[in-house]
C-alpha cells in the first residue's frame, strides 16, 4: 500500500507530466483559460489515462508481450486510447454540449496527447504490475489536472492585472508555468 501511494505522489507531484516532463503542454496551456473548463479536461484525462494504463497493461502482458509482438505497443496503445477518447467524447456530447463546446478541439487531442502515451509506455517499460500501472495513470492524471486547475486560477487572477504589453498573452502564461515547474521540482527534495 505504501508503494502505490509513493506511485501517486511521485507521478503527482515529483515527475508531474507536464511541469517536469513536458508532456501535454498544447493542452495545458490551450485550455487553461478557466478553472471550470480545465478541470472538466482534468478529469477527461483522468479517466483516459487511468483506463488506457490498465487496458494497455492487460494487452502488454497477456497479448504483445507472450506472443513477441511488444514492438507494436505504441501503435496498440494509440488505439486504446482513441476509442476511451471517442467514448468521453460521446458521453460529454450527449450529456454536457456546454462543456463539450468549451473544451473545443482539446478534447479529441487527448487521443494525440503524448502524456497519455507516454506514461501507457514508461508503465509497461518499467515493469509495472496491472496494479501500478492503474495507480501510475491515475497519479500522472491527477498531477495534470492539479497543474492545469492551478495555471487556470492563475491565469484567472492575473487576467485584469496592469501586465506589460511585452508580457501579454503567451509571455506571461509561459513565465506562470515555469514558477510552477520550479515549485514542483521543490518536492523531489521531500523524502
Amino acid at each position: 500500500m505504501t508503494n502505490l501511494l509513493v506511485i501517486i505522489m511521485t507521478c503527482a507531484f515529483v515527475n508531474n507530466v507536464v511541469l517536469s516532463q513536458f508532456l501535454g503542454i498544447c493542452s495545458f496551456l490551450g485550455v487553461s483559460n478557466s478553472i471550470k473548463t480545465s478541470a472538466s479536461l482534468g478529469g477527461a484525462v483522468i479517466f483516459v489515462m487511468t483506463i488506457a494504463s490498465a487496458v494497455a497493461s492487460i494487452l502488454y502482458d497477456f497479448l504483445l508481450a507472450p506472443l513477441g509482438l511488444d514492438y507494436l505497443k505504441t501503435i496498440v496503445f494509440i488505439l486504446v486510447i482513441a476509442a476511451l477518447v471517442q467514448m468521453v467524447e460521446m458521453f460529454l456530447k450527449k450529456t454536457s454540449p456546454g462543456l463539450y463546446k468549451a473544451l473545443g478541439i482539446y478534447l479529441p487531442l487527448i487521443t494525440t496527447n503524448c502524456a497519455v502515451l507516454g506514461v501507457a509506455l514508461n508503465n509497461v517499460t518499467d515493469g509495472y504490475n496491472f496494479i501500478e500501472c492503474v495507480v501510475s495513470g491515475f497519479g500522472t492524471a491527477l498531477g495534470y489536472t492539479i497543474a492545469i486547475v492551478v495555471l487556470a486560477g492563475i491565469r484567472e487572477q492575473i487576467a485584469d492585472n496592469d501586465i506589460p504589453k511585452a508580457l501579454q498573452g503567451a509571455p506571461i502564461v509561459l513565465f506562470c508555468a515555469c514558477l510552477m515547474g520550479m515549485a514542483f521540482f521543490g518536492f523531489g527534495s521531500i523524502g
